[in-house]
């Protein structure tokens, strides 16, 4: 089966074929930097990173551009609060972004152009929009994109332009000719940084920059733009209008959307009080379990957070990694095709199917399990395999007692450290020892109690945190 995936644009899954046999190019709108990520951020990292790995498992070439937004209204406006300047602002959750994205295993772009350092190829593309009748400088300096000369217009989010036209409202005082005319450059105001251009001082509106990023760093026409589903209208709209207007070239060919994050079933906001920064949610859960959460459900469905859906991912990981647990993943062979490899394949080849590519991983656990006591060297390679494939996903590729061991809850100190755990455990064997049962059950249940599981087995007594 070869690979599907489901275009936002024609609204089906399509069979993919790059533009260029065997190389991808492919785009992501990335983080506005004045704050913390926050879990949809987070989303949008995990998806893309792992469809990334996938392609290039596939023995594609990738180029993976994903943009920072490093000047808009509300960095400025924060900017101005905190009495810092942007660079100071905008550093500081850079670095900030790159350290979650660290922590969720989430390798970093290829590209990471900024807008600021942009700001001459988003000039260039407005002028060529003016040249060509597709923009217009405003009464108010500000240079509009003229919606009605674009005919493709709607066509991605499939909205009608009349109707949308009609659900508008422009004051008086508003310097576009029509409703819908968005801003492409806005005429400098006090206080607000500037960049010298042939409209006068100012600075650039927001839809623009990422046509000006993606086709500088990919060309007028490249393969896969991806990015949250909130950002298919109008932000993706435009880019369409304002990249096919100013190179005549078809923009993009397939368009990606992940689903929107919601909190125990309500839509995440700040308002409601159920917003939540990946800090956060790293203080509680380990940032393996949170990438194992978001990849357990279909990247264009909606991601339910809730701490019991976090708990069943650490019990879920938590099953993959026992299972690893004293078996020899070293062995060779493990990009042999396999029954269990294949069934991945068919699973991520279907639209990046990540929880029936993770159900796959289940089904090697339980074979690694059954053949352990019987079979140590298949044991041993059926465990390699599991671990080859987690490590598509960018899953359990931590030792696994480093992973049973460490407290379930991220940044908690744990009652017990390893060494007073080992030994109630020679306690407990010296107890054994002298057949004194009770002594034995005695420890066994008190570790117990406090979240320390023991297994006895053949190779002698393990334990793990639950």
């Amino acid at each position: 089966m070869s690979l599907t995936i489901y275009n936002s644009l024609t609204r089906k899954k399509e069979p993919f074929v790059p533009i260029e046999p065997g190389k991808v190019r492919l785009y992501v709108c990335g983080m506005t930097v004045y704050d913390y990520c926050h879990l949809g951020h987070a989303r949008v990292m995990v998806v893309f990173d792992a469809v990334v790995r996938y392609l290039r498992h596939l023995g594609m070439a990738v180029t993976y551009v994903r943009n920072i937004t490093d000047v808009d209204d509300k960095i400025i406006k924060r900017a101005a609060e905190n009495g810092e300047s942007l660079d100071q602002l905008t550093d500081r959750f850079i670095d900030a972004m790159h350290e979650d994205e660290s922590a969720l295993a989430v390798l970093p772009p290829d590209i990471e152009p900024r807008a600021r350092q942009s700001i001459a190829d988003m000039i260039a593309m407005i002028q060529a929009l003016v040249d060509k009748g597709y923009a217009y400088v405003g009464d108010n300096g500000d240079v509009f994109y003229a919606v009605q000369k674009f005919a493709g217009y709607g066509r991605l989010s499939g909205k009608n332009i009349d109707e949308l036209r009609a659900g508008e409202r422009v004051a008086i005082e508003d310097a576009k000719r029509d409703p819908l005319d968005f801003v492409l450059w806005k005429k400098v105001k006090t206080g607000e940084p500037a960049w010298d251009s042939p409209w006068g001082p100012g600075r650039p509106g927001w839809h623009i920059e990422c046509s000006a990023m993606s086709t500088r760093c990919l060309g007028p026409h490249f393969d896969i733009h991806g990015g949250g589903m909130d950002l298919q209208f109008p932000h993706h709209e435009n880019e369409i209008a304002q990249s096919e207007g100013a190179t005549g070239e078809t923009f993009v060919n397939v368009w990606m959307h992940n689903g929107f994050v919601r909190v125990q079933e309500e839509k995440m906001s700040k308002s409601l009080g159920n917003f939540f920064t990946v800090r956060e949610v790293l203080r509680h859960y380990r940032a393996e379990v949170v990438r194992f959460f978001i990849l357990n459900s279909h990247y264009r469905s909606p991601l339910n957070y809730s701490e019991d859906h976090l708990e069943e991912a650490n019990a879920a990981l938590t099953r993959l990694y026992t299972a690893l647990r004293g078996c020899d993943s070293e062995a060779s062979d493990t990009e042999a095709e396999t029954l269990y490899r294949a069934r991945f394949d068919e699973a991520m080849n279907d639209d990046f199917n990540t929880p029936e590519a993770i159900a796959v991983l289940f089904e090697l656990a339980r074979e690694v399990n059954r053949r352990r006591d019987t079979d140590v060297r298949e044991a041993s390679r059926l465990a390699a395999e599991l671990r080859s494939l987690g490590g598509i996903l960018g899953l359990l590729q931590a030792d696994a007692d480093a992973f049973l061991q460490a407290s379930a809850e991220a940044g908690t100190h744990d009652s017990l450290s390893p060494e007073a755990i080992q030994q109630q455990i020679d306690a407990r064997l010296a107890a054994r020892t002298r057949k004194d049962w009770a002594t034995a059950d005695r420890i066994r249940d008190q570790l117990k109690e406090q979240g320390i599981l023991l297994e006895d087995g053949p190779g002698g007594c393990t334990w793990r945190r639950v």
